[in-house]
Parts: C-alpha cells; sequence; structure tokens
C-alpha cells in the first residue's frame, strides 16, 4: 500500500477542501464540466445497473454533480443526500436542488437512517483513514447494501508513463490503490461483486509529459477538464469517441486505465 506519511493537517482535518480547495471546486471551468450530461457517465450506468431505486448517500459530494445527474435521469427513484466539509460548494449544490448533511462524515449522526447505497466518486484517495469512512459506510447501509469506489488506479498506464510527473500524485492524494490493495481494504466489511479499470484521458499524459515535473495548477486541471467534456460533446468527433472508447475498453481489460472501480455488497 502507497500512502502520504506525515499527512499535512489541513489535508487530514477536511480544513485544505472548505477553504483554499473551494475555489477550484466552484470555478465555472469545474461546475460547467461537473454538470454536463457526459460528466458522470460510465458511473450513473454503473450504478443504474445495480441500484435502480432507494436512499443513496454521495459521501465527498462536492457540488453535488453526481446526485444532480441521478435525480434529473431518474425522477422519483431515489431519495438523494451528499454529504462534504466543504462549505461553498454544498451551498451551491443545495441551489440545483441537492440535499445535504454538513461536515466530518465520521461525526455525523444519521440517527435510525439506513440506505441502499453509498458512493465514493474520487474520495478515498484523499482521506487520512479511509477504512473508518468504509467501515461507517457498512454501519449507514441497509442489509445487502450496495458501496461504490472510484479511486485513481496506481498501475495506469499513465503511472507507468510518467511516475511522479502523473497530475494525480499530489499533495492532495493521501492513498495510492492498486487492484490488490483497494481488495483488501473492502474484504472485512464487504463482498466484492465488480472490480473494473475505466476512465482513459490521453491529453493528461500528453500535458504531464510538457510539464515535466512542475504541479499542475488547479485552474488549469480545472479548463482541461472543460476542454474534454467539450470533446465529448462534440457530434462531429464521433469517430475519435469510437476509436477512444475501444481505447478504454482495451487499457481497462489490462487494468491499465486511469481508475478502478469497486461495486461492494455489504456483508451480513
Amino acid at each position: 500500500m502507497v500512502y502520504a506519511n506525515p499527512v499535512p493537517m489541513e489535508f487530514a482535518s477536511g480544513q485544505y477542501y472548505d477553504q483554499a480547495g473551494a475555489g477550484y471546486y466552484l470555478s465555472p471551468a469545474k461546475l460547467q464540466a461537473d454538470y454536463a450530461d457526459v460528466r458522470f457517465e460510465r458511473e450513473l450506468r454503473l450504478f443504474r445497473r445495480r441500484c435502480q431505486n432507494g436512499a443513496v448517500l454521495d459521501v465527498g459530494c462536492s457540488s453535488g454533480a453526481f446526485l444532480y445527474q441521478l435525480n434529473r435521469r431518474h425522477p422519483g427513484n431515489y431519495e438523494i443526500l451528499g454529504t462534504d466539509v466543504s462549505g461553498a460548494p454544498l451551498d451551491y449544490a443545495e441551489s440545483r436542488g441537492v440535499p445535504v448533511l454538513r461536515g466530518d462524515f465520521l461525526a455525523q449522526d444519521f440517527g435510525s437512517r439506513k440506505f441502499e447505497a453509498v458512493t465514493f466518486w474520487a474520495v478515498l484517495e484523499h482521506l487520512a483513514e479511509p477504512g473508518q469512512f468504509l467501515e461507517k459506510a457498512g454501519a449507514l447501509l441497509k442489509p445487502q447494501g450496495l458501496c461504490f469506489v472510484l479511486v485513481p488506479n496506481l498501475e495506469s498506464l499513465a503511472v507507468r508513463l510518467l511516475g511522479a510527473r502523473y497530475r494525480y500524485i499530489y499533495p492532495q492524494h493521501l492513498n495510492y490503490f492498486t487492484r490488490q490493495t483497494l481488495a483488501k481494504s473492502v474484504e472485512d466489511r464487504f463482498a466484492v461483486l465488480e472490480a473494473r479499470s475505466t476512465h482513459f484521458n490521453p491529453l493528461v499524459i500528453w500535458q504531464d509529459w510538457k510539464h515535466g515535473s512542475a504541479e499542475v495548477p488547479n485552474h488549469e486541471r480545472a479548463q482541461l477538464l472543460q476542454r474534454t467534456t467539450a470533446y465529448k460533446q462534440n457530434p462531429l468527433l464521433w469517430p475519435v469517441k469510437h476509436m477512444y472508447r475501444i481505447s478504454e475498453w482495451f487499457l481497462g481489460a489490462l487494468n491499465l486505465a486511469d481508475n478502478l472501480v469497486l461495486v461492494l455488497r455489504k456483508r451480513a
């Protein structure tokens, strides 16, 4: 298992995401990309295949885009709730009709409330104690409840080519999972229903190769996300998108795509 030690206090406490990081998550480029129809298409497809209705908790929901898309596409099917430590993005989520719970997930009291599904989309890599978050998620799930986890893949093609120059090896990421270590992290609490490697962004590899060892500023991250989203939405690029999907499928089959995704079921 690869992880940061020591962990800067601002990341361990979540202070960074409530203050310095809020500007990135609320930047026009980031919001436009996050709320685009194509942004969570893989996650939504995977989620819908396993969970067609019920109460859903999105931990680390940021500006609420995943829950917004889920509710918009399937109105009345889900009772949604997001939680995060970052106040300003949660304000934005509420403005888009996403109900939220504020503060440290580990300290929150949900009473007798239980959920059909809990999601961690690109969250566990940011946490000083990911095991405690998974344990609490398990406690909040109904019997046979589902947990969805997405994290960067330490064995991806991008990491193999770029090493420490890869933009997702940076201070805010405290944990770096392989398929084996991620599965090991959840085995005491969950059964693995599905494990896959997904997502691929060749533009990131190209830009990070050019940047060398320089850290990519947040505004550039947001701009690239916005540009990538625009490419996906452009109907004239259909042949390129078709080749891209084939490349992503091939890399995923070899466990070389950018992210790891697990679908988990709560153990009895």
